[in-house]
Formats: C-alpha cells, structure tokens, sequence
C-alpha cells in the first residue's frame, strides 16, 4: 500500500511546523515547496535527520519544483506575507492572492485528486481564489480557520475555569477575523454550556479575546506571527481526511444555501474524512447568531468582490 503523501507549500514558520508535526506522527510522506532557494531543502533535510531520532520513517523533502509535488493527497497552501503589527488581515489581500494563485495554479495540475487546504490569510477570500485557480470542487477546497479559533476559545474557557482543555469544546463559526461567531451556547466544559458556569461579561471577554487572538500573538512576537497552533490545527485537519475519521471540524467551505448563505466561503461546522468535506452539519442559530453570521459572510463577500 502506498504511503500517503502530503505537499505543504511555503517553507515559514506555519508551512515547516505543519511538515514536522505531519511526519512526525507518521502520517504522511511530506514535500515541502518554497519559492526561496535552499529554505525548503534545509529545513525538510534538517526535519529527515530527526526522524530517527524521533522514530518514524516518513519521507520529507524540500524543493523549489512542483514536479516533486505531483499525486499528492493533499496539498496544504501556507505561502503569503504574514501580517506585522498594525496591519489588518485584509492589507494582505492582494499580494497573497497572487501569490496563491500562482502556486495553487503550479501545483492543482500535478495532483488532480488532492484535497486544498488553506491557510494563508485573509483565508476565506484564499479560499475562493484557490478554488478559482484549482478547478476542483467544494468538497476538496477547505480553509484552516475554524479549528484555530475554536482551540484558541477552548484555551481562554479552560484558563478562565481552571480546567484542563480536554474538557473544554467550543464552536467558533464565520469568516476568519474581527466578525467570526463564537458560539457560547454550544461551547462547553465537561458538556455545561459554559453560559452556565460564566458571567455573560466574561463570555463576552473571552468571546472578544478570541477574535483578536491572532493580533495578540503578532503584538507580542513584534515580527512574525502565530504557527505552533495553526500548524496543529492544519495536522488536525490532514488526520480526519487521512484517516477517515468523519470528525466534526468548523472549516472554511463554499456554502450553497447552507446558514441562509449562497456562493460564499465562510467557517461552519462539516463532517470531514476521506475525499474532504462530506457534509456541511447544520445547526440551529438563533436570531441573533444568524444576524452575526449574515454580517461576517457580507465581510467575506465585500472583499473577494474587491478582488474582481
């Protein structure tokens, strides 16, 4: 049986960890592509002298040429300029967009059955220019987002209470930035509604601390941005697609009349295992939740019209 073969496509910080922590577990051989010469060679030979040291015997390699790339699972698109301080997700828009396209567009060809997925910010909007650039269709073009979020809610829910994170679940819906949805009602610790066990001020706080959760590392890094918890979102993601693990996952996906939303990616909870997204599960919002959901996927909408 052949092993499964993973491309990570950006060779920074988010790209290299996503290669580590996919290999180091075993579950794919990895192919890190980079536009800047020697990076991707270094880093993917520094990461196959671990592996016997950590005891696992995935294949990575490091290139500049996609050739490397071709019959690849899944391909994971990191590449962009991070954001700096002071700057929005949107400031990146255009410079990334090109630069997605151009590498979704190199490598979309040489594995026609891979499965996208996204990371590079503003990612909903990535998320419409890879598919725009892929061909393929919305079960195989998915965006990292929702899985961040979420991990990063469930930490401020298990900081706040005390507990340990494996007790703690939280859903985090809608574009990825100032107007995605975290939703308290359906998060949880130990199955409680933490509505339960918090303050509605406090909710609101962790709520807000969520959604600004990017920025507040990028604030303390000074230069760079967030990695080790994207990069263990994407490896989340990759697992249930490999593994068949029909896991429950807030992802950015092409929504066709699903939440009262048409044409537009946005983060909402899918069912994902093999071949990608095999169905979007939809919950009960209330009034307001609906509201807050319509205003971030008009945001989503209002950019990628900018692209055009």
């Amino acid at each position: 049986m052949a092993r499964n073969k993973v491309t990570v496509i950006g060779a920074g910080n988010v790209g290299a960890t996503t290669a580590q922590r996919i290999a180091e577990a075993g579950l794919a051989d990895v192919v890190l592509v980079d536009i800047v010469e020697g990076l991707p060679q270094g880093k993917g030979l520094d990461l196959a002298e671990a592996a016997p040291v950590v005891g696992h015997d995935a294949r990575v390699i490091g290139t500049n040429d996609y050739a490397e790339t071709a019959g690849s699972d899944i391909i994971v698109v990191t590449s962009g300029i991070a954001r700096k301080p002071g700057m929005s997700r949107d400031d990146l828009m255009n410079t990334n967009a090109g630069i997605v396209k151009a590498v979704v567009a190199a490598a979309a060809p040489l594995s026609p059955n891979a499965i996208l997925i996204i990371v590079t910010n503003p990612l909903d909007v990535m998320c419409h220019v890879a598919m725009d650039a892929s061909g393929f269709p919305r079960e195989r073009v998915l965006g990292m987002a929702g899985v961040l979020d979420s991990a990063r809610f469930r930490t401020f829910i298990a900081m706040e209470l005390g507990v340990s994170v494996e007790e703690t679940h939280a859903f985090v819906l809608g574009g990825h930035g100032d107007t995605m949805v975290p939703l308290p009602r359906y998060s949880t610790v130990a199955g409680v509604p933490i509505t339960e066990l918090m303050s509605a001020e406090r909710v609101a706080a962790l709520v807000d601390r969520t959604a600004n959760g990017g920025a507040e590392i990028v604030a303390l890094l000074k230069t760079g941005s967030a990695y080790y918890a994207p990069a263990a979102s994407v490896f989340e993601m990759v697992e249930a697609i490999l593994h068949d693990r029909n896991r429950v996952l807030p992802c950015a996906v092409l929504l066709q009349g699903e939440f009262r939303t048409q044409g537009i990616f946005v983060g909402v909870p899918v069912v994902l295992g093999s071949g990608g997204l095999k169905r979007i599960f939809e919950i009960e919002l209330t009034a307001e939740e609906q509201a807050a959901f319509d205003r971030s996927a008009a945001a989503v909408k209002e950019q990628v019209d900018k692209l055009a």
